[in-house]
């Protein structure tokens, strides 16, 4: 990888699909020389020697298309394909291309300095000279324009120049002798600007959503320009019309069942209603039972949101519904049910936006701004739409679609999932092992009449592969709607009295002090808050009870309460302040669980390697060939493109390359250093397919068709023979940031009027666990705990009666920071302090217990345990140790002594 290609992929943060594009730019440069008038045969069989499925540049100049899926970041990859141009010297005047007004806007904000989604963030080249920009509203100025020595006619000009110009601009006829203006003579230039741009010697040509320029006048006006490349981008690599046709320039393609597999995007997944016939109602009816389980959703998936960004700290995103309407009479009859008193009761009233042609005026002004708006303001839950929203409409925060009176074909396309795909946080939120927080990652579509039908086609192979939910008493998502609870800890409900108030939940604890006036109030809270500070300062939170330590709190919360005194009237006095001081910090040391914030850093760099070793169970492979006839026929709707997809993926000389170029997607494996062990595994896979086929075309279509899941296959196991060089005890430097940290609230979504389960009584069935909010606790810092199963709550009951647990807590996510691999944090499932030692136990299913990421977690945990327990012990403190305890050894007669002898780690 040269040095431009990988500062690049450094710097702009680039996914694998986009990296891997790049380097294909690449590799192409150095094979096709970029001058005019090179789209001839030898440029073309070029890369055919390298890309065989790549059929012809399809235009009057070499013209690359990479069809990459919907969120997985296009308008990114396009400032790299400019950055890299540029700093390899290939070109400085670039002309991109947009289709409508909407991603023409959109364009211009991207490539602005200071814009949140500016491509060249990290390029330092253009941090000190950005790029000029010219746009279809300032060209006639003729900034865009070089004078003699190459110097720009704007004062300010850049060494780069980037066209960015809506289609209708060189293709609509708008001069009044039927010639497009961007065609008119210009006397500061002596020609036209499109004459100007079409006598570069270095102009590339980028095309955003390229398959909007194939119709026969928008491609003359393109070929026109003469560029000396063109890169083309698209999720759909087709022409437009009933009679579509795909590209021929296909380079590289990235389906959006691939992003969803890789976790670039949402998961979609389709919702019906428990036990529910759609034919038992009318249709009317039926619409309307659609629309209220799209709020029921709505509201569980905002209730989730907000509870990710009080635990994580992450900004809070307002998610919205997006219904899709028939026509414009259909449109306008649901805004008027859905902000009428029958639906939820007016609750929607000034809620909706609806957009369509018809709209006029303030109307239409009104409904713009509330897209522009929508990942901002929040005051829009409800967008109707008729058919669907065209490309370049760009949202996170887009999670329940309704698409009224479609087919299950239509919504299994990319341009309808497709507008709710991209990632809020430009990454999933949930990992294997971690907090559930899947709704946050899940787009729904609601489609109760077609649930089935849907749900058959996503079992097509190579379809968009959907899961389903169900809404409903007991569902996925519940129909009573959904609220946030946040649960403070115990500690600060006897200091403050103040804790959440649902059915069934006991009264936690009685006030350990009688606050008798505001300013008393406002002291103990101020006496928390400075607590806070002292948490970097004290070993442990047993500290507090020291007198030198209150003396110090109490002096910095008489200096906060002082000014806000004012007069005599409410002043608290000193031997007031003192006692409050005092009960607050022996309720914190007294009720909280002393967990220190430890960083332990390795020294030194780890290297690794993969064991040599010979692939096992290869008899479990019997993967078919698929016959590709089958697969042709299909080419008709989106799903059937990705049906087909890898018949236009690059063909491999060798048949083991079909497996090696998945392998070294993975951050883990080192071609150079593992070349040798790859080829051999493939080979062995390769002779396993070759053991029940009859012919090599049969080996190579399996292998084309099921790379990437046979690729995995083979890379489990060399995670199993995964090797790093040990660092010894001397090699890590721990670093203690802080003794302790005060208990955080903790947020539950749960439903409205939902009673507080005993958590000594079982939930039936066992899978509804994770559904429900448990309280009753004796010894918990808490008094309200959610627990992901069963196995947990039978060991919270464990460990709660067990006389030698002084106090436990399930942490929130925030609350520990064991780093098990690079910019991962594991969250143990519970904490227990007993009278002698600190435990950290993870509870896990008999089958999870070798797994590499679980496997991992111990060991970090482990490690830090050990460190904990050198701080504990400079500090007279308890020492710590950890557990991975399987859930069958959770049993009516096991104890906790019992189990931590058996699975103690290290």
């Amino acid at each position: 990888m040269s040095r431009e290609l990988h500062t690049i992929t450094q710097r702009l943060s680039l996914r694998p699909p986009q990296a891997a594009s790049l380097e294909i730019l690449a590799e192409v440069l150095q094979r096709v020389p970029l001058r005019k008038d090179i789209a001839d045969g030898r440029a073309l069989a070029a890369i055919r020697e390298t890309w065989p499925q790549f059929e012809d540049f399809e235009r009057d100049f070499p013209s690359l298309c990479f069809a990459l899926a919907t969120g997985v970041g296009k308008t990114r990859l396009m400032g790299a394909f400019i950055a890299y141009l540029y700093l390899t010297g290939k070109s400085r005047h670039f002309f991109v291309l947009a289709p409508n007004t909407t991603i023409y806007q959109k364009l211009i904000n991207d490539f602005t300095p200071g814009h949140p989604k500016y491509v060249f963030k990290g390029i330092a080249e253009f941090a000190t000279n950005p790029p000029l920009l010219i746009t279809g509203d300032n060209y006639e100025s003729g900034r865009g324009v070089r004078l003699e020595g190459g110097r720009a006619s704007d004062l300010f000009g850049s060494d780069v120049h980037i066209n960015i110009f809506n289609i209708d601009k060189i293709n609509k006829e708008e001069g009044p002798r039927g010639s497009p203006k961007m065609k008119k003579l210009q006397e500061t230039i002596g020609e036209s600007y499109y004459d100007y741009l079409a006598g570069l010697d270095d102009l590339v040509l980028v095309m955003d959503e390229a398959h909007r320029y194939r119709a026969s006048a928008g491609a003359k006006a393109i070929d026109g320009l003469k560029p000396i490349l063109g890169l083309e981008l698209t999720a759909t690599p087709k022409t437009v019309g009933a009679n579509s046709v795909p590209f021929r320039n296909v380079i590289y393609s990235y389906s959006l069942g691939q992003a969803m597999a890789d976790g670039f995007v949402k998961e979609p997944a389709v919702a019906t209603r428990k036990d529910f016939d759609p034919k038992s109602v009318s249709d009317e009816r039926l619409e309307q039972i659609k629309l209220e389980d799209a709020v029921h959703n709505h509201d569980h998936v905002a209730v989730e949101l907000d509870r990710y960004h009080r635990v994580t700290g992450r900004p809070r995103v307002q998610p919205f519904i997006l219904l899709v309407a028939q026509d414009t009479d259909h449109a306008r009859r649901l805004r008027g049910y859905i902000e009428s008193d029958d639906f939820f009761m007016g609750r929607f009233k000034d809620k909706v936006a609806e957009v369509h042609s018809a709209l006029r005026g303030e109307e239409s002004e009104d409904a713009t701004q509330r897209l522009v708006a929508l990942e901002q303001d929040g005051r829009t839950e409800i967008v109707i739409h008729v058919n669907k929203l065209k490309e370049g409409w760009d949202v996170t925060n887009l999670y329940t679609i309704v698409p009224l009176r479609a087919s299950a074909s239509d919504i299994l396309t990319e341009q309808t999932l497709g507008r709710g795909l991209r990632l809020p946080y430009g990454e999933r939120v949930t990992r294997s092992g971690e907090e559930d927080f899947a709704a946050v990652d899940r787009l729904t579509v609601i489609a109760h009449d077609r649930f089935d039908e849907i749900i058959q086609k996503a079992r097509e192979p190579g379809s968009i592969v959907m899961t389903h939910i169900e809404i409903g008493d007991g569902c996925d998502v519940s129909s009573a709607g959904a609220a946030l609870v946040t649960a403070p800890s115990i500690a600060e409900i006897m200091i403050t009295g103040g804790g959440p108030s649902l059915p069934g939940l006991e009264e936690a604890a009685a006030p350990v002090f009688t606050l008798n006036t505001p300013e008393e109030t406002r002291t103990a809270e101020v006496t928390l808050e400075v607590i806070r500070r002292f948490e970097r300062k004290l070993g442990s939170a047993e500290e507090l009870r020291t007198p030198d330590v209150q003396r110090q709190i109490t002096e910095a919360v008489q200096e906060i309460i002082r000014p806000a005194q004012g007069t005599l009237a409410g002043m608290v006095s000193a031997p007031r302040v003192d006692q409050i001081v005092e009960a607050v910090t022996q309720t914190v040391a007294e009720r909280t669980l002393s967990i220190p914030q430890i960083l332990v850093i390795p020294k030194r760099q780890v290297t690794f390697q993969f064991a040599d070793f010979d692939l096992k169970d290869l008899t479990t492979i019997n993967v078919r060939p698929i016959d590709d006839g089958l697969v042709v026929q299909s080419l008709r709707t989106e799903v059937r493109i990705y049906l087909a997809k890898t018949v236009d993926d690059p063909r491999e000389e060798r048949l083991e390359d079909y497996l090696v170029r998945f392998l070294i997607e993975r951050n883990e494996v080192d071609y150079d250093a593992h070349a040798d062990l790859l080829y051999k595994l493939a080979g062995q896979m390769v002779a396993r397919i070759n053991s029940y086929l009859t012919t090599a075309a049969e080996t190579e279509n399996v292998l084309l068709r099921n790379g990437r899941q046979l690729a995995e296959f083979i890379f489990a196991q060399m995670m199993q023979n995964y090797v790093e060089t040990p660092l010894g005890e001397d090699d890590y430097e721990v670093r203690v940031a802080r003794g302790f940290t005060l208990l955080q609230a903790q947020p539950f979504n749960v439903v409205p009027g939902q009673r507080v389960h005993d958590f000594r009584q079982p939930v039936s069935p066992a899978s509804d666990t994770k559904r429900q909010v448990f309280g009753g606790f004796k010894n918990c810092c808490y008094s309200l705990q959610k627990f992901d199963s069963d196995p947990e709550r039978r060991f919270a009951v464990l460990i709660d009666a067990d006389p030698s647990v002084e106090k436990w807590l399930k942490p929130g996510r925030t609350q520990f920071q064991i780093e098990y691999r690079a910019g991962d944090n594991y969250e143990p499932d519970f904490v227990v302090e007993t009278r002698d030692r600190m435990l950290i136990c993870e509870v896990k299913s008999r089958n999870e217990l070798n797994d590499l990421v679980v496997q991992a977690k111990s060991q970090a945990a482990t490690k830090w345990c050990r460190a904990a327990s050198q701080h504990a012990a400079e500090r007279g403190g308890k020492p710590w140790a950890y557990a991975l305890i399987g859930d069958d050894q959770i049993i009516g007669s096991a104890t906790l002594t019992g189990l931590m002898a058996r699975f103690t780690q290290g």
